[in-house]
Formats: structure tokens, sequence, C-alpha cells
């Protein structure tokens, strides 16, 4: 979980200006929601932010790509927006240390309706809590729906995308003849859950603007932070032979 941005900048909405936080009554998100062309964009440093918002709204000369779309649903440039029979989810995960404290948390998104999950384990891994993100969000879309799911974890698209965990399924749980699957309790739920559902899953860069992988960010953190959190047992029982940082 590398360092998030804390400053969003808005030079095309409500309230042009910069802001400290996106949510919440004084965020940015609330003079850019329903603002017809809003342009908008997260930064590390207050400077950038105010260069930002002093800057004419044109698209970008080095790209050629507008800076006017919604980080919320842009990925790789293209708008994704949930319908009747699309769900967006975006999640992400993390452990303090590595291993260490850890959370989940996610944003699902459907018409009309924005739905926000988290949870934590007193000790854990980076790789377990993004599988668990994934595994808690995609419980909540019932079966046999259709859901584009966004994540920062390349570990995580790779293997699904690339059918890398069906292989280890398929071979019961072993990469190689010698070498066995790590975080199988997970991946086995994993992929159950995509069995009963149509599950895209797309890797989204993280803290790069879009405004839910930032929320997600800051659901894992406080997750991670809370007091009295439980056992991730399938982590403990396994120790380090069959759980991957």
């Amino acid at each position: 979980m590398p360092k998030k941005k804390k400053f969003y900048a808005v030079s095309r909405g409500k309230r042009p200006g910069v802001y400290d936080s996106w949510f919440g009554p004084n965020g940015a998100e609330v003079q850019v929601r329903n603002y017809p062309g809003a342009r908008y964009k997260g930064f590390r440093t207050r400077e950038e932010a105010e260069a930002f918002v002093s800057r004419p709204g044109r698209p970008s000369e080095s790209s050629g790509k507008s800076e006017t779309q919604e980080p919320a649903r842009r990925i790789g440039e293209k708008l994704v927006e949930p319908s009747v029979d699309r769900w967006v989810l975006y999640t992400d995960g993390g452990a303090l240390g590595n291993p260490g404290p850890g959370g989940y948390g996610g944003v699902l998104l459907t018409p009309g309706k924005r739905e926000e999950f988290s949870g934590g384990y007193r000790n854990t891994t980076n790789n377990r809590m993004e599988l668990m993100g994934c595994i808690v969000g995609l419980q909540r879309i019932p079966r046999g729906k259709t859901a584009v799911l966004y994540t920062d974890s390349r570990y995580v698209v790779d293997a699904v995308e690339k059918g890398w965990a069906r292989s280890w399924r398929k071979k019961n749980w072993m990469r190689t003849r010698s070498e066995p699957a790590k975080n199988t309790d997970l991946w086995k739920r994993l992929l159950e859950l995509c069995d009963e559902r149509l599950v895209q899953f797309r890797w989204v860069k993280g803290h790069a603007g879009h405004a839910e992988n930032e929320r997600c960010d800051e659901l894992v953190r406080a997750a991670a932070q809370s007091p009295d959190l439980p056992p991730d047992v399938g982590y403990e029982r396994a120790g380090d032979s069959t759980a991957e940082v």
C-alpha cells in the first residue's frame, strides 16, 4: 500500500479548488457529482493540485486524452458504468509489515447505489487480504450476474485472467509436480464465486487518480488498524509453508 494522495483538485465543478479529502460534505466528490464535464484529479502535494486547478481545462497535449473523465470509473481511459446486468466492484487489501495486522476493503457500484465494505485480521499478508477483498465483494453480487472487478493487485489479476489459478485447482492445487500452490483456502473460495458469476478482473494502477481505488486503500488502512482483530485462521494454521505474502 504505497503512500496515498492527500489532495484532490477540482478545476471544473460546482466549486473549483483544492480539497484535502475525496468523500464527505467538505470533500471533492460533492463538487463534481452530476456536474457535466467535471474535471478533477488526485495529487500527492498541494502545489501540484493548485497547478492543476490553474491550468486551462483542455485535453492533455501529450496524450491527446481528456482529464475530465471521472476517476471513480476510469480504467485505462475507458468509462465503465454499472448497469442492471453489470455490477462494478473495486477492491484492495494489505497488511502492515507483511505479515502483520491486515485489512481488506471494497466499493460495490450498482445503478443508483454505492456500497462500501471492509474487515481485517490480526496477522495476515498482503496477498491474502487482496484475495479477501475480492471474495467479500463478489459474495455481495447475486449468482448469475456479470461483474467487472478492479484491483491494483497483479497477483490476483494475473492468476485469474491468465488461467494460473484454475490450473492449480485442476492439478489438485499444485503449481508444479513438486511445488504446492499458496493461499489455496482463499483461491478455492474465489474461484467458486467466479464459477457462479461472469467476472472480469482488471488491473488498475494504484494511487493514480482513481477515486474508488483511493477509497479502498483508506478502508484497508482503517481496518488493519482496528482493535481486537480476529485471527486469519487459514494463515495461522498454514504458517509460512502454504501462505504467500
